[in-house]
């Protein structure tokens, strides 16, 4: 059996550094996907093709959202139970959160398949784009329980201290992805549905592998299905509803901005898809501590020793921030380089270039708000975490980026995003400090 961490005890520095290492790595395999899409489909069949897979990713992330946030729920629950050590409460609401997904995926699934073509026209997407985004969307969304299948069995071993296993599954699924994206989209000639369909075969592959793995090696308490308790369903939905919504308003709000991108034109659209791509990348250092902490945390809110979650959060915020301070300065340098690597065109490269230089800047602001954000979701506020987030999209990132756009043109929507990330930090570390999160209690 793999190691799994008791974050109880123990160098918190040195866990945390442990820890989140693999969750990079494999947040950076899991990226990979688009990367390896958008290479193939930027160089061999344009800007366009390009913009369109991007108007896609765009809607499956928000279409999908609501599952995403119930992983977060998930790790909130199942980490609190691993750090009371009560093995009974971890096998019952573990199969309860097994139930829930996979209800909510295949609807979601069936849903976004039908809506494919009205979800888009509702983003404003070029009439040159529309049929390759469709396609893409469509064959995305077939493959929907795949991707959030191996995407859970992660988020379980991770509450329970085991950040390195799931880094087989995705490994599996990326190299078959790089193996099959230039056949299906230039070997068969299956073009923008080619990228699609690789995806959706490699999610597929990794996630009927990690289920035999898991359950062959007992590294989770798995158990046949079952229908949970009223309370083990209330529970879950107490926290799964707000925190489903929370990555909701994430994932509407970047569409919002997509909407203000798309009013400049193909050229920046294509630079903003391509510039997208990269700041993907440039997040998963920040986006893999929130998940470490909040694993961390979520054990020991479970037996309440909140001097150590007080220390989590500092060397958290710490190393997040000397890590993106380091990556922003790096962006600045050689952002025209990594643009190259996605499209050619002159208009969509300088936006692109441009857009990075300026939002660099504020990289290591926007991971404090996943740091902070993260621990106080650890203690089951999600309400809490959804109000931030409603006040950092929609009261300060989409307004922001739109007036900024307005008065400063194209380049504007990189000062409003900028502005907004520093802004959110201080209100993020305000509730931290300040809020009533510490007094959630979610188990009698």
């Amino acid at each position: 059996m793999e190691k799994q961490h008791d974050f109880t005890q123990g160098n918190i520095l040195e866990q945390l550094i442990a820890f989140s290492g693999p969750i990079m790595l494999t947040n950076l395999l899991q990226t990979s996907y688009q990367f390896v899409d958008s290479l193939w489909i930027g160089n061999l069949l344009g800007a366009n093709a390009l913009g369109a897979v991007s108007l896609s990713g765009t809607i499956i992330f928000t279409v999908l959202s609501f599952v995403i946030g119930l992983n977060n729920a998930a790790l909130t629950i199942l980490s609190q139970q691993k750090g009371k050590e009560n093995e009974d409460g971890l096998k019952r609401y573990l199969n309860a959160f097994v139930i829930m997904m996979t209800i909510i995926a295949t609807a979601l699934g069936f849903v976004g398949y039908i809506f494919a073509e009205q979800l888009l026209e509702l983003l404003g997407t070029p009439e040159s784009m529309m049929a390759d985004a469709i396609a893409y969307l469509r064959i995305n969304f077939l493959g929907i329980l795949f991707l959030f299948g191996y995407n859970f069995i992660s988020t379980v071993l991770r509450s329970l201290g085991d950040s390195k296993t799931p880094l087989q599954f995705v490994m599996i699924a990326v190299i078959l992805n790089i193996a099959l994206d230039p056949l299906f989209i230039s070997g068969f000639h299956w073009g923008v549905d080619g990228a699609a369909y690789a995806t959706v075969l490699s999610q597929a592959v990794a996630f009927i592998y990690g289920m035999i793995y898991v359950l062959s090696k007992k590294l989770a308490p798995f158990s046949m299905p079952k229908l949970p308790s009223w309370k083990e369903f209330g529970l879950i939905l107490n926290l799964g509803i707000p925190s489903g919504l929370q990555m909701a308003v994430i994932s509407a709000g970047s569409t919002a901005i997509m909407s203000v991108v798309t009013t400049f034109g193909g050229g920046v659209v294509a630079g903003f898809s391509a510039a997208q791509r990269l700041d993907s990348l440039v997040m998963l250092p920040a986006q893999a501590l929130s998940t470490a902490v909040s694993s961390m945390a979520g054990q020991n809110i479970g037996v309440r020793n909140w001097k150590r979650i007080g220390l989590i959060a500092k060397y958290g915020v710490l190393y997040n921030f000397l890590v993106m301070v380091i990556i922003g300065i790096l962006i600045i340098f050689f952002a025209p380089f990594g643009m190259k690597l996605f499209i050619q065109e002159e208009e969509a490269v300088a936006f692109g270039t441009r857009y990075l230089q300026i939002i660099a800047l504020c990289y290591p602001f926007l991971g404090i708000n996943f740091i902070l954000n993260g621990i106080v979701r650890a203690a089951g506020a999600m309400y809490q975490v959804l109000v931030l987030n409603l006040i950092s999209f929609w009261i300060l990132r989409y307004p922001l980026s739109a007036l900024f756009a307005e008065f400063f043109g194209d380049i504007g929507i990189a000062v409003g995003m900028g502005a907004s990330f520093f802004i959110s930090s201080i209100i993020a570390f305000l509730y931290f400090r300040f809020g009533k999160w510490r007094r959630k209690e979610l188990f009698s």
